[in-house]
């Protein structure tokens, strides 16, 4: 019987950094796998590595050992370039394009027509609730309005495969809290694999079906928490018991590998 390979077949990679001429490693023979269509998340100490991973997955750094299949086919680092799609914490808007210029800008590197980029932007801006915004500019933008702008240039260019780095660390707790609930509403009409970095369990926990938890650096893998909970996922939940039960297995484990 055949059976679908992972989205992302992570084996035993490591990676370092060169500071001030000492190689400092970064990620220890860490290994994951993700599936078709599941959303992991991943939970670590600050400097861990958890972005690391991320910049490997994409192709913007070289693993020293260690390999990256993506539908069950190895890819080499330069030309994973391009084939995910990485959001990031900041939104990177150009202050000087239109909302809709800026959303269609990844379509447009891909070798789409400009007027044909423009049309799709503004019909997914449209599907998703920004479409009267589609001419403003950036800096009349709220903080998560951005936000969403940046995700949506994100899930356009049709990438099967989403990388979050903390994308919602740098709002307040309540649009960070409504940014998860329209994410959630999202993602099921535009289905992707999904890994999120996060330092936020609760959020980790609202969001993924997995949750990995890594070590202080170098990163490995440490504990996987399986998450529960049906879909849709609300604040509600975060009061319940079981979820606070598993927020405090993370938390455990979490100080058991040494993070803060």
């Amino acid at each position: 019987m055949q059976t679908t390979p992972p989205a992302l077949d992570i084996q035993n990679l490591s990676a370092t950094y060169t500071e001030r001429g000492r190689r400092l490693p970064v990620l220890d023979n860490l290994s994951l796998a993700v599936a078709p269509g599941e959303f992991v998340a991943l939970v670590g100490p600050s400097g861990s590595g958890k972005s690391t991973l991320l910049d490997c997955i994409a192709g913007l750094i070289e693993p020293e050992t260690g390999t990256i299949a993506l539908n069950g086919t190895t890819v080499a680092a330069q030309d994973r370039l391009g084939t995910t799609a990485y959001a990031h914490q900041h939104d990177l808007l150009m202050p000087w394009r239109s909302i809709v210029d800026n959303t269609a800008v990844g379509l447009e590197a891909r070798g789409m027509p400009r007027k044909a980029a423009r049309t799709l932007a503004r019909t997914r801006l449209e599907e998703l609730g920004l479409g009267r915004f589609a001419d403003a500019w950036p800096a009349q933008l709220s903080g998560g309005m951005r936000q969403r702008v940046a995700f949506i240039r994100t899930i356009l260019t049709d990438a099967p495969l989403l990388l979050l780095d903390e994308p919602f660390g740098a709002l307040d707790a309540l649009t960070r809290s409504d940014m998860q609930r329209w994410l959630q509403d999202v993602l099921p009409v535009h289905a992707r694999s999904v890994v999120l970095v996060t330092h936020d369990v609760e959020e980790a926990l609202l969001l993924a079906d997995r949750v990995v938890i890594v070590s202080p650096r170098p990163a490995s893998v440490i504990a996987i928490e399986q998450v529960p909970f049906p879909r849709p996922r609300r604040r509600a939940l975060t009061l319940a018991p079981e979820f606070l039960a598993a927020r405090a297995r993370i938390l455990i484990q979490l100080g058991s590998g040494g993070g803060s």
